[in-house]
């Protein structure tokens, strides 16, 4: 990746974020059952995140699960035995309360991409939140998550190993593609942005900062949304 990329983001990220130098994440980074990252990670996608907590509080009620306690987590076996006994048309309009899809072309219901999921997950012998290092960098588990309809871009699977608990990954999503690009001048792809976002947080380091590409990417967003969301304000005000 050019260092003048590089050096350009660092500086504007250490000038917008000098007072986050010791940033913690927000809660949804600290779920206490792996499969609710999974759910987290597919109906996130395209959507305002408000509505994705709200879809999970609304299937944590349901089940009566305590989203953020580790001291009894449950299984994906156990999260696919509820769904499987669940049409999905129930699950989708009764208890997820969400109809959306994963992609406006073919796509298929979120709630049925979830259990897709889990069941890649169940192949692989997946269970738990310690598990998850022996699927980090297995290509063939990213392939066969990769082939269930509205996955093959690897946005949710990167952002699933992020709520899973990996630091140096990031979720190349829309807000942070903009953001990136608007320093740059010029388009960026998917792969530059994980580059980018990794190098940055190491040059923030020497600064005094204390952060992952995770916390950066975190950041970035809520930066992001928060500039969109005035500049939706100011606008509406001209009309």
């Amino acid at each position: 990746m050019n260092t003048e990329i590089i050096e350009k983001i660092s500086t504007f990220c250490n000038e917008i974020f000098v007072d986050k130098k010791d940033f913690k994440l927000q809660e949804e980074y600290n779920y206490g059952h792996l499969s609710l990252c999974v759910i987290d990670s597919i109906f996130s996608i395209g959507v305002k995140y408000e509505g994705v907590q709200n879809t999970i509080n609304r299937f944590c009620d349901h089940y009566k699960l305590n989203k953020f306690s580790k001291n009894n987590e449950l299984t994906t076996s156990h999260f696919l035995k509820l769904m499987e006994g669940e049409t999905i048309k129930h699950l989708t309009e009764n208890i997820y309360q969400n109809r959306q899809r994963t992609s406006t072309n073919n796509g298929i219901l979120k709630s049925e991409a979830v259990i897709l999921f889990l069941k890649v997950l169940q192949k692989f012998k997946i269970e738990k939140l310690g598990d998850i290092s022996e699927i980090l960098n297995n290509e063939q588990f990213e392939k066969e998550i990769k082939e269930i309809p509205g996955q093959k871009s690897g946005i949710s699977l990167k952002y699933f190993f992020m709520l899973a608990g990996s630091d140096d990954l990031i979720k190349p999503d829309r807000m942070i593609i903009r953001f990136l690009e608007n320093i740059v001048g010029t388009k960026l792809s998917l792969e530059d942005c994980q580059l980018i976002l990794t190098a940055v947080s190491d040059k923030l380091n020497l600064k005094g900062f204390n952060i992952t590409p995770k916390k950066l990417d975190n950041l970035i967003w809520s930066y992001q949304r928060n500039i969109e969301a005035i500049s939706i304000t100011k606008d509406t005000r001209l009309i």
